[in-house]
């Protein structure tokens, strides 16, 4: 996930020599002592805490305008500011990791995490909570980076494709998990602190995790750590928040003045980031997105992928969130629970995907992303034509199907994009890989969020969710198209 996680040498435990490494190099495998399997389940708890979070907040939405009288405009910072906050730092995250330790990194990250979490829990006010949940991203951008390049660093051959394995469904279990922990935590009223404690939760499985990542994780560094690239974070960073930040507020806001400026420069700036990392990677220099790394096919076309499935996930947890709640007037606790068949058959695509790739090679990936299809579908035919009494368990059935399609397609697709990158970039890999999924999830939450509160007021909410599947339905579709297009094999 790392610049330089990329560039460590292959282990001594493996059969193949050593990979020439470029001026970035990272430490041998002699100083890079192997992940024991506590270890790896530390880092995996590190994955998981930022994931959970993103949308632990959706179900208790409408709990906390109640408590905080912060209306719509507000909740969306409250979802989008962590969002952005974690989107754009992730690279310099990981850049950071390389120069002063992936180690110290994930352990200054976890202290953070915790602490902002509790600022979260006990934020007296709306502002109050928006300045946390972005701070909240900030400390996740400083963990969660050190996951993916310490298991690069410290594992090789058959120990690293089950951790990335594992990787990749934490990943997306974490998700799901994360709308139903906050669904039920919300209900059961922990000590009387309601929706606060989907928040303060966090506190005591943050010390769990630093005092076993003290123990168990070891650290590793780049022995030739590149320097910042000011330039290039600096214009990620402004790309990212003059797309982000208007369609993330703009429609709460009244679309003022501001949110149309911040889209006006959005071009311009992303234009000016690809310039500048192509004119630092052909100075020599190491930008903080190499430019090269994009010509990988694996690569690229894993990456063309995850976009879309990405900004679909994103809006579709936000927008069920919503629906179950204010539509279909269920409680926290079976809104959240609704969910739980999505969580359970997730986690089984995720285990069987390995053993069916094996066999089909990229068409698993297709075919995931055609369950996928299906189960959407079959949700929007429920949604449509059951709304009238539908309850928690009647949408169970179509998120299980959708469920077995996501757990499929993601860690498959994960796999892919890092499976052809070269040694030499496989952490930047990695930090690519993550920016694009959370950057595209937050986008998703902007749109197909917009695009369903906007419609609601005038449709109803049954109509409007039904519009705003149908949207994701194509991007779906175009999931499925670009599948055709992924590497034969899958490393």
């Amino acid at each position: 996930m790392t610049t330089a996680t990329s560039r460590a040498k292959t282990p001594a435990s493996t059969s193949a020599p050593s990979v020439p490494t470029d001026s970035s190099a990272a430490v041998t495998a002699a100083a890079a002592p192997a992940l024991t399997t506590l270890g790896l389940l530390t880092v995996l708890i590190g994955a998981a805490l930022p994931m959970i979070d993103f949308f632990i907040v959706n179900v208790a939405l409408p709990t906390i305008d109640r408590d905080l009288h912060a209306g719509p405009a507000m909740l969306e910072m409250v979802v989008g500011g962590y969002g952005v906050a974690y989107a754009v730092l992730l690279v310099l995250g990981g850049r950071l990791g390389d120069m002063i330790g992936r180690r110290r990194l994930f352990l200054w990250g976890t202290v953070a995490f915790g602490v902002t979490s509790v600022a979260c829990g006990l934020a007296p006010d709306a502002w109050t909570l928006v300045a946390a949940r972005v701070a909240q991203g900030a400390a996740s951008a400083l963990m969660l980076p050190q996951v993916l390049a310490t298991i690069q660093a410290t594992t090789s051959g058959q120990r690293r494709g089950k951790a990335l394995s594992m990787y990749s469904g934490t990943a997306g279990v974490a998700s799901a998990v994360g709308q139903v922990l906050g669904g039920v935590l919300v209900s059961i009223d922990l000590a009387g602190t309601g929706w606060r404690s989907i928040f303060l939760v966090n506190a005591p499985v943050a010390v769990v995790a630093l005092l076993l990542a003290v123990r168990t994780v070891p650290e590793t560094r780049s022995a030739h750590p590149t320097r910042v690239d000011g330039p290039g974070t600096a214009l990620l960073s402004l790309t990212l928040v003059s797309l982000l930040l208007p369609l993330t507020e703009g429609r709460a806001a009244g679309w003022p003045v501001w949110s149309w400026a911040l889209l006006a420069v959005f071009p311009f700036a992303a234009a000016a980031f690809i310039v500048v990392e192509r004119r630092a990677e052909r100075a020599g220099r190491t930008p903080l997105v190499p430019p090269s790394l994009l010509r990988v096919r694996s690569m690229r076309s894993g990456l063309s992928m995850l976009v879309p499935f990405s900004l679909g996930w994103g809006g579709f947890m936000f927008v069920v969130a919503v629906a179950l709640q204010d539509g279909l007037r269920l409680g926290p606790m079976a809104a959240g629970l609704a969910l739980l068949p999505l969580c359970v058959t997730f986690f089984i695509g995720t285990l069987i995907g390995p053993r069916l790739v094996g066999r089909l090679g990229r068409r698993a990936v297709t075919a995931g992303a055609l369950v996928q299809a299906t189960g959407l579908i079959a949700l929007l035919a429920t949604f449509c034509w059951g709304w009238d009494g539908l309850g928690a368990v009647g949408p169970a059935p179509a998120l299980a199907v959708l469920g077995l399609g996501q757990g499929l397609l993601l860690p498959l697709t994960i796999r892919i994009v890092l499976s052809e990158v070269p040694v030499a970039q496989a952490g930047v890999g990695g930090g690519v890989l993550v920016t694009t999924q959370q950057s595209f999830m937050a986008l998703g939450v902007a749109t197909l969020g917009t695009l369903f509160l906007s419609l609601a007021p005038s449709m109803g909410m049954r109509d409007a969710l039904s519009v705003t599947l149908a949207a994701q339905l194509v991007a779906v579709a175009v999931t499925v198209a670009l599948s055709l297009r992924l590497p034969r094999t899958v490393g």
